[in-house]
């Protein structure tokens, strides 16, 4: 059963860390570029960041910039992004979903979903 799990979510105050992860099952992230996507109350989703299959290439919006930090471990199976110096208007439920071969601003060309991962930066 192919399936993309994200955990690590949880409630942090503004100017802390978090870091949440991407879990595959049933597939290979070996073939797949890995986005995350974040969709706010009321707010359309938006890209976040991607990693391309092996690495090599990272995007990041400009919001997070500076700020977060994607990575994977392909030998996990896995993907990460790391947030650090975090701000309340980066609260929103975080997804992670593969696109295979290349990443894509289009959160609508990923095949696979997770169901999210709530982030709250709130004091």
């Amino acid at each position: 059963q192919v399936q993309v799990v994200e955990s690590g979510g949880g409630l942090v105050q503004p100017g802390g860390s978090l870091r949440i992860s991407c879990a595959a099952s049933g597939f290979s992230l070996d073939y797949y570029a890995i986005g995350w996507f974040r969709q706010a109350p009321g707010k359309e989703r938006e890209g976040v960041s991607c990693i391309s299959r092996r690495g090599g290439s990272t995007y990041y919006a400009d919001s997070v910039k500076g700020r977060f930090t994607i990575s994977r471990d392909n030998a996990e199976n896995t993907v990460y992004l790391q947030m650090n110096s975090l701000k309340p208007e980066d609260t929103a439920v975080y997804y992670c979903a593969a696109r295979i071969r290349l990443c894509s601003r289009y959160y609508t060309e990923y095949a696979y979903w997770g169901q999210g991962t709530q982030v709250t930066v709130s004091s």
